[in-house]
């Protein structure tokens, strides 16, 4: 059984104690307030199942606490390794441009294109004109071999499913 698994059965369960154990408590006080007793227990089976019920409540919270714990956790992983996974593509897509024998205007440029910028947008957010920006953006396509951005994008694609998992 995977971790995943186990984990939903026991979060389950654990929930259907916090449930049974809420009911318990509802039903006890709606009892006491509308005078429904109904059923006549001896005090001391009422007093344990009201012990149960707390104790069914705190092994709930305690829980919960463990498993937003270890939530938290994975997310910092998780976070590192994309943090990492980023910084190896930008790594491979510089190396990609030195290998295109890029100049440092057109690698900007074509970061910009692979992450879907218009020319227009490059030229603003670079301070240049929209001609600059496409006379560029026309060198990086020459000499990356490919005839637009979705080629472009594909290359760097290749790079990342290409990549030897570690």
């Amino acid at each position: 059984m995977t971790r995943t698994r186990r984990l939903v059965i026991i979060t389950s369960l654990i929930l259907s104690v916090q449930i049974f154990c809420g009911l318990v408590f509802t039903v006890e006080l709606f009892s006491d307030v509308l005078g429904l007793r109904g059923w006549s227990l001896r005090w001391q089976a009422h007093e344990l199942i009201q012990l149960t019920a707390v104790l069914g409540l705190i092994l709930g919270t305690a829980a919960s606490i463990a498993f937003l714990i270890d939530n938290l956790r994975r997310a910092q992983t998780v976070e590192r390794q994309l943090q990492a996974a980023s910084g190896a593509l930008h790594t491979a897509m510089q190396a990609q441009f030195e290998e295109w024998c890029l100049s440092p205007a057109e690698a900007d440029v074509a970061l910009y294109a692979v992450k879907g910028y218009a020319n227009a947008e490059i030229a603003e957010l670079r301070g240049k004109s929209e001609a600059t920006i496409k006379t560029q953006i026309n060198a990086v396509f020459r000499k990356a071999g490919v005839q637009n951005r979705g080629q472009l994008i594909a290359q760097f694609l290749d790079l990342l499913l290409d990549a030897p998992a570690s």
